[in-house]
């Protein structure tokens, strides 16, 4: 299938927006999941809306792989795209393989992982100005979703043996507080709570000197102009 650049560039926006809006209701569906769900079974409605969203998912790389100029180079260059975009989670439930709700939660993270990186660089694409600019909203958009998306995982793992943590509140203000370095004084119980403990503050100390850097050379004075 041969396509002008025009026609790609209009192809790949329209597939970039549907995406967006897929890992949306994903992240929605989830949330909901998490928050006010059982915390031992993972609902039907879930896994239908994770099912569509990753058939969506699938549908953008196999079109834009039919679309590409060189179709060897992109699915080689693009394959952990398609694999990050599998319906895992109904696989396994399809197949009969029981899986606890803790597990269930982190292979049904994966399809939103690759909604997530789409979020990203449709955020960059919107971002107009140099490549600094660009960096800087993407790398702020990933620190709040990251955190919020930590906030859930926490919750999930946490509400049910940590006698510290009351509500979802509490989870995204421990995320916060951790992702901001100053910590929190709801202690992770959990293996994967403490994994997220760590993730988090060095996540945040990543960013730090990327805002730094953006707000010099955003708003330091020209030095030609200072002399």
């Amino acid at each position: 299938m041969f396509l002008t650049d025009t026609a790609r560039t209009s192809l790949r926006d329209t597939l970039g927006g549907i995406k967006v809006v897929a890992g949306l209701v994903l992240l929605a569906a989830i949330s909901w999941e998490i928050i006010a769900g059982d915390h031992i079974h993972m609902s039907g409605t879930y896994l239908t809306i994770q099912f569509v969203v990753c058939l969506i998912l699938l549908c953008d790389f196999f079109v834009r792989w039919a679309a590409a100029e060189r179709r060897t180079r992109f699915f080689w260059h693009n394959l952990p795209f398609l694999l990050l975009s599998v319906p895992y989670l109904n696989i396994l439930a399809w197949s009969g393989v029981r899986m606890t709700h803790d597990w269930a939660i982190l292979v049904g993270l994966i399809p939103l992982l690759r909604a997530f990186l789409a979020m990203v660089i449709i955020v960059r694409w919107l971002v107009r100005g140099n490549k600094m600019r660009r960096i800087f909203f993407a790398y702020i958009f990933t620190v709040v979703v990251f955190t919020y998306i930590s906030a859930l995982v926490f919750y999930d793992y946490e509400v049910l043996v940590n006698p510290k943590l009351h509500g979802f509140g509490n989870a995204l203000w421990w995320a916060w507080m951790n992702v901001t370095t100053v910590g929190a004084e709801i202690f992770p119980v959990t293996a994967i709570g403490k994994v997220f403990c760590v993730m988090l503050p060095s996540l945040g100390m990543m960013f730090f000197p990327i805002f730094t850097t953006y707000v010099l050379q955003e708003y330091a004075p020209d030095k030609k102009s200072g002399q």
